[in-house]
């Protein structure tokens, strides 16, 4: 979906640039973050999001804040803008289950698609020993966990669900052949299929369907917790690939259909996470600001979209939600110039005038943190103005002709951290998985 063209915004007054200097308190280290943690406050659900998917201090700072909310506020789980059984070897080895990797890093391995450098890089292997870390000792049902929300992995997924029947469940198995003899004709390409649907309604729809009945019902019976939890991912995946099926169907028809199905689906996911870890629990979601960011408080909301900031404040506004969005002036960054293209470090040149980031900059260059007041929702920080989103496919020089949201700031978040300087994100070395071509996504590969 292209972005449209924005109109460059108006100078801003001194009002605004005053307000925003007021209201910015300085972002050093991890001690500076306690008014954030004072605004989250006994939230639930709070969401990390990030202005581009390959810039360092966009993942060390939701890190740090991570940390912070499992140590002092005891959250139970990190959901993340990635593939779920993925992620699932992840929290494997966090949680010390047996099996993933010796390591982090071999772990990490695991992410081979494209855009690799997402989670398969150094800031994730140290989160994640540092989460092993915390977890040793722990009882199982306390050890805090590592998801991945995203809708992407039908065929992942799929062999994830025939593995665990074959251990668990061999009755369920002709409902799971059934489902990969449909998808096999097309082989591992989930848009050779999304394209066949053009031209043949619901092709595996009912089979997807019948597959996710039939896990969910040999499910229900495992109560031990590691047991419990294979349980869970079993019946995820089988979600996942109905889903899935749904996204791929949606993004030939084209339209905020395919951006809609997999947002709901992150959403639904999160939620399952939630039941999952008991009444009490907490959950802190990293994703793009263009998904945790209020939709409403954008341009998106012109396109009929909706995202995973607008449902959960929606639908958990009295459990306590905090959107926290994050923002650079200039740095680097790691992207491609096109979809698959080889990774590169690229330059992020100075923001455009009048957006919120030149303001940001202009009230001065230090890093901030800004936690949003009642009284900004209707004073000079109430005008909607682009705020920068970097998706995994980048053009440095054609940044000023698209790349900015149009964006209610104080509504779209209730925090903000600004980072004037940004470095590239530091990726390991995989071997990746290719895809046929890009699903749709908004903006560009966000």
């Amino acid at each position: 979906m292209r972005r449209r063209r924005l109109q460059i915004e108006a100078p801003p007054d001194s009002a605004l640039v005053d307000r925003a200097r007021a209201m910015s308190r300085p972002l050093r280290n991890a001690e500076d973050l306690g008014p954030l943690l004072d605004r989250i406050g006994d939230a639930r659900y709070v969401l990390l999001g990030e202005a581009s998917h390959g810039t360092s201090e966009f993942y060390t700072w939701r890190a740090e804040i991570s940390r912070r909310l499992i140590c002092e506020k005891g959250f139970h789980f990190i959901a993340v803008e990635g593939d779920w059984p993925d992620c699932m070897e992840i929290n494997r080895y966090v949680k010390h289950y047996p099996g993933p990797g010796d390591g982090a890093r071999e772990v990490l391995g695991a992410f081979a698609r494209w855009p690799t450098w997402m989670w398969a890089n150094e800031e994730i292997a140290e989160l994640a020993e540092w989460l092993r870390g915390h977890n040793a000792g722990l009882a199982s049902e306390r050890r805090v966990g590592f998801y991945g929300l995203d809708v992407y992995s039908l065929w992942g997924s799929m062999y994830s669900v025939m593995g665990y029947l074959r251990k668990h469940d061999p009755a369920a198995l002709p409902a799971a052949r059934r489902v990969f003899d449909c998808f096999a004709p097309h082989g591992e390409d989930e848009q050779a299929y999304a394209r066949a649907t053009r031209w043949a309604d619901d092709i595996c729809e009912d089979d997807v369907v019948a597959l996710l009945t039939e896990v969910r019902r040999g499910t229900r019976a495992r109560l031990d917790r590691t047991e419990r939890e294979a349980a869970f991912d079993a019946e995820q995946n089988a979600l996942v690939i109905k889903n899935a099926e749904s996204y791929y169907r949606a993004m030939v028809r084209g339209g905020a259909g395919s951006w809609n199905v997999r947002d709901r689906h992150m959403t639904e996911t999160l939620e399952r996470l939630m039941r999952f870890h008991g009444p009490e629990a907490k959950g802190i979601v990293w994703e793009h600001n263009t998904h945790i960011g209020d939709a409403r408080f954008t341009d998106m909301a012109d396109d009929g979209m909706v995202n995973v900031g607008q449902l959960v404040r929606e639908g958990h506004e009295r459990e306590g939600v905090v959107l926290v969005g994050f923002s650079t002036y200039r740095g680097t960054v790691i992207a491609g110039d096109e979809w698959e293209a080889p990774m590169e470090r690229m330059p992020v040149p100075p923001a455009r005038a009048g957006s919120w980031e030149a303001i940001l900059h202009q009230a001065g260059p230090e890093d901030k943190l800004l936690i949003f007041e009642d009284e900004d929702r209707t004073g000079p920080m109430a005008e909607p103005r682009g705020h920068r989103a970097i998706g995994v496919v980048y053009h440095p020089a054609a940044e000023r002709l698209g790349n900015y949201v149009p964006t209610v700031l104080p509504r779209r978040y209730d925090a903000l951290l600004f980072i004037d300087r940004t470095e590239a994100l530091h990726p390991m070395p995989v071997t990746e998985r290719q895809t046929a071509e890009p699903p749709e996504m908004y903006p560009s590969g966000v």
